[in-house]
């Protein structure tokens, strides 16, 4: 596809639009460069012991090692097939300047983390008009661009010895991940897991020493699919070749994974369906993939070594490793059903298994004598709280306790400090964050307690990152209402202080537009359920005037609406209307009953819920009922095409960014560990087909009745671009209005600064066009 055709609004598919008919296109303006290189700084010095004489690591522990693993397959359990080990692959020096070569005057930073001693910080930032890995000191204002490559950045973390900072890139903005590391200088830059297109590979935890780093690795799946993959027999390759005997009955229970059922004739499934609450998402969605978990050296002096390996998983992540490396703590699951996985090294042996909840990925950190595990957990309970695990010499579990808990309000990110002995805990209360650090230590052998919780006074309303960084000190990624992404510091909690680096909250937005704090409100679904969302009121408009209002809806299902700067909000505030930003079930903050509370067919209520949430915008005297608009992306994209065809004469137009149209050829098209996981929240693609198949809005699309937008990106392979081109296709045959405009170069996320200016004034244009008449 030729480059200047893709970034465009079709009227057909692959057909442009002509340029009077399409939304508005900003010009690529070069904005102006007020940045300062700075000076890298001399790499640390590292003695070149061999594996045995490492400090700080056990001999006789698994470990980055001069000869390849050798365990056998028995020693991972049945069906073993770990993906190869990655091989280390050097890459040239970045091309271009140490600086953005263009600066965005308003930019966004994040996901801190820092070197040994707390004083220098590597994070993702975004000046460049794409997110890049930066470097510089926490409380000065010189930073320096350590990879000027165009692949977006998604996480960093510095090692333990300061020598290499490891961090995930998304080559061509897709959704395949590759581990890379750097030196603090900007020089060794190369590839560690991941150079294979057809794979994934995600950062975890380093050893404390820092001799190695744990890279999870995504096999490629070997099931590929044609281009209608809706019409394929489930039970066989589009070859005609048949799948594995087990691939739709490895855990042999639930045929629906969901709640009660839902009573609403005629979309209900039938009612002799048998219900399992508590059932474990059937493995195996897709034939193929894996995840295996390696310690790799970034030196390349050692062979990586094999942690952990599912053979068909959803998720797989080591989160921390004892200090002696006898133990690993793995996160592992599909969404929804969450593990804490304590792991010995020596024979992979699973000590214990404790449930966690979704969310921030970096669930727990073993105490210094790896004698206890702190947890954030919610096992057993509706919302996560801190837990201490008692381990013994095995990593058997000794004894559980929650030392740290709030009633009504989820512990959201844990961290500790560098020496272990500090927990910081970040407590999600209504959607907003409150920060507090709490003491560690053992009562008595074996059991963990927390000492009384200092609070830590936050300037903006949202948490996102908390990283440890030297004796005292803290790093914060802080959102808000009214500024761009930035990183904070806090010593020893009493006082928190803006990067000079970060963008200033004046620079959020263009003179003469303040952003907008919105309101929260609270209501009622039809069946009693307690809902919530932010109200955001365009600037100028009266209280009591009623106005266009455009309902947008998050993703997950289980993100949760913040109270944090949206630039896409903005726009469209600027154009006067009214933004209704709603949780509705299945969300997160909310307990763990709100989460599951659309399993099954319980989805259907999710979709009545959207429709209540703009019935009460109207009701409350904001939103006038004949200009609603509905939008939201990835789920809350499948939720925009249901609400229009479940509730055609509610909504004046919609837009749908990166949505599911099909949940079947959704299923059928999407990756393979993301399939997994996926089953249960929608249905098991074969054993509830019936059910996806009644709540996909593919099935309604002949109750379409007004114009629709929608928006994807080229290499989206989450929900691949053929769930938009479907839809936007059957509207067509049917005489609706239907545009796709398809970004360049972006996955599921939008990452890149020209593109999301695209999208947010396409998106506005559009919104304007059909409720300002």
């Amino acid at each position: 596809m030729a480059a200047d055709a893709r970034d465009q609004v079709t009227d057909e598919l692959g057909t442009p639009v002509p340029p009077e008919a399409a939304p508005a296109r900003p010009s690529a303006a070069r904005l102006p460069d007020d940045s300062r290189p700075g000076d890298p700084g001399p790499e640390a010095p590292r003695p070149e012991a061999p594996p045995s004489e490492t400090p700080g690591v056990l001999a006789s522990v698994p470990r980055p090692s001069d000869t390849p693993d050798t365990r056998s397959a028995d020693a991972y359990g049945p069906g073993f097939a770990a993906a190869p080990a990655p091989v280390p692959l050097p890459l040239p020096e970045a091309g271009g300047p140490r600086d953005a070569v263009t600066r965005l005057h308003a930019h966004g930073c994040w996901y801190p983390s820092a070197d040994a001693d707390g004083t220098q910080v590597a994070f993702i930032c975004d000046r460049g008009g794409v997110p890049q890995l930066w470097a510089g000191p926490v409380d000065g204002d010189e930073v320096r661009l350590l990879d000027s490559s165009p692949e977006p950045v998604k996480e960093v973390s510095w090692s333990p010895d300061g020598r290499w900072i490891a961090y995930t890139t998304a080559p061509g903005g897709g959704e395949h991940t590759r581990v890379l590391c750097v030196r603090p200088d900007g020089t060794g830059r190369r590839i560690l897991a991941g150079a294979d297109p057809r794979s994934s590979a995600y950062l975890g935890c380093w050893t404390h020493d820092g001799s190695a780093v744990a890279v999870t690795l995504a096999a490629p799946a070997t099931r590929t699919y044609a281009d209608d993959p809706g019409h394929l027999p489930m039970d066989t390759e589009p070859t005609g070749a048949p799948l594995p005997p087990d691939w739709t009955d490895r855990d042999g229970r639930a045929t629906l994974l969901g709640g009660a059922r839902y009573d609403a004739a005629p979309r209900t499934a039938p009612a002799s369906t048998p219900i399992d609450l508590l059932a474990l998402a059937a493995p195996a969605v897709r034939a193929g993939g894996g995840l295996s978990a390696y310690l790799i050296d970034p030196d390349g002096l050692a062979s990586p070594v094999l942690i952990a390996t599912e053979t068909h998983a959803a998720t797989l992540r080591v989160c921390d490793l004892s200090h002696d490396g006898t133990l690993a703590l793995l996160r592992r699951g599909p969404r929804g059903r969450r593990e804490a996985i304590v792991r010995r090294t020596v024979d992979s042996a699973t000590t214990c298994a404790v449930a966690v909840a979704d969310g921030d990925p970096w669930i727990g950190r073993f105490a210094p004598d790896g004698r206890t595990l702190w947890l954030r957990s919610n096992a057993g309970r509706e919302y996560a709280a801190l837990f201490a695990l008692a381990l013994g010499d095995d990593g058997e579990p000794r004894g559980r306790s929650v030392v740290a808990e709030r009633a009504g309000n989820d512990l959201e990110l844990l961290s500790m400090a560098r020496d272990g002995r500090t927990a910081v805990l970040s407590w999600n209360v209504q959607g907003a964050s409150e920060l507090e650090l709490v003491e560690t230590f053992p009562s008595r052998p074996g059991l963990g307690e927390a000492g009384p919780a200092r609070p830590v006074s936050l300037p903006h309303e949202v948490v996102t990152r908390v990283a440890a960084a030297g004796p005292g000190r803290l790093l914060l990624a802080l959102a808000g209402s009214q500024r761009r992404p930035g990183v904070w510091w806090a010593h020893e909690g009493v006082s928190v202080l803006r990067t000079p680096w970060s963008s200033r909250d004046e620079d959020s937005v263009p003179p003469g537009r303040p952003p907008v704090r919105p309101v929260p409100v609270r209501l009622r679904a039809r069946d009693g359920l307690p809902l919530s969302g932010w109200y955001y009121r365009a600037p100028g408009r009266a209280p009591d005037e009623p106005a266009p209002c455009v309902v947008h809806l998050h993703g997950g299902p289980e993100e949760q609406e913040r109270p944090v700067f949206n630039p896409l909000y903005h726009e469209l505030l600027g154009r006067g209307l009214d933004v209704f930003a709603p949780d509705v079930r299945g969300s997160s903050g909310h307990g763990r009953s709100f989460v599951d509370a659309d399993l099954g067919t319980g989805r259907f209520a999710a979709l009545d819920d959207v429709a209540d949430c703009a019935a009460h915008a109207v009701t409350a005297g904001l939103a006038d009922p004949t200009r609603l608009a509905v939008m939201g992306r990835s789920y809350g994209g499948y939720l925009t095409y249901a609400s229009l065809v479940w509730h055609p004469d509610l909504f004046r137009t919609g837009i749908a960014v990166c949505g599911m149209s099909d949940l079947l050829t959704f299923f059928a098209g999407t990756e393979p560990w993301l399939a997994e996981s996926a089953a249960h929240k929608y249905g098991h693609p074969e054993r509830d087909r019936e059910l996806l198949r009644d709540l996909s809005p593919m099935s309604r699309v002949d109750a379409l009745r007004v114009p629709l937008l929608a928006v994807h990106g080229e290499h989206d392979t989450n929900v691949p671009p053929g769930e938009s081109e479907q839809f936007v296709r059957a509207a067509r045959e049917r005489g609706i209005p239907a545009e796709l405009l398809t970004l360049r170069d972006e996955g599921h996320d939008f990452l890149r600064a020209d593109n999301r200016r695209l999208f947010r004034r396409a998106a506005a244009d559009w919104m304007e066009r059909h409720l300002q008449v």
